[in-house]
């Protein structure tokens, strides 16, 4: 998308996203970070990190011009594909969400429930190391991806390169897999231990 500034009698013209899906995880990340600021230095380098628009442009801007640019992002962060993206591509290399989360490795799940415990914003491409992993065999839309080993430090640095909206996607499935996960945890759980107190 281009947005057009009138300074001084001319105007220029500067990129700005034009879908969600142009936001990196890393990206996605630095702009988690900026909420945490004043409202103005959040929309400066929103703004900076969204278009080729210079700072010092950006701060010399009207508000009522701020206002439209960070509309126009919020319109399309809200366009975005909600739907699970099973299958990403990185530089080449074709990734797999876990195709079976019932089957799920206790190291899978400790190191997933640490990276939620210590922060999961911090520790977004961790978490999508784990569930994302590279296809080893794919025949149609069925693929068994790589084993689990937790040695995930290479791939997490792949992960930033994942969109915002693929990680969004993965998330709210995760989420829900997750609360479904906990209460058939607690209910086995619950069944185990009056089966104890009957014995």
């Amino acid at each position: 998308m281009k947005v057009k500034v009138k300074k001084e009698g001319k105007v220029k013209e500067f990129k700005l996203i034009s879908s969600w899906e142009d936001v990196t995880l890393e990206k996605w990340l630095k702009l988690i970070r900026f909420q945490e600021g004043s409202k103005t230095e959040e929309a400066t380098e929103t703004i900076a990190e969204l278009s080729n628009m210079p700072k010092k442009l950006i701060k010399e801007l009207a508000l009522k011009d701020v206002a439209k640019v960070m509309s126009r992002i919020a319109q399309l962060q809200n366009k975005q594909d909600t739907k699970l993206k099973r299958i990403i591509e990185i530089d080449g290399i074709e990734y797999g969400f876990h195709p079976d989360l019932d089957s799920i490795s206790l190291g899978e799940y400790a190191d997933i429930e640490t990276f939620i415990k210590n922060g999961i914003e911090k520790h977004l491409p961790d978490l999508m190391a784990v569930l994302y992993r590279p296809i080893k065999l794919k025949k149609n839309d069925i693929y068994i991806i790589e084993t689990y080993d937790g040695n995930i430090r290479l791939r997490t640095e792949e992960m930033k390169k994942m969109s915002a909206e693929q990680v969004q996607s993965a998330l709210v499935f995760f989420y829900a897999f997750v609360k479904e996960l906990s209460q058939t945890l607690q209910s086995s759980l619950t069944e185990v231990l009056m089966e104890t107190k009957k014995q």
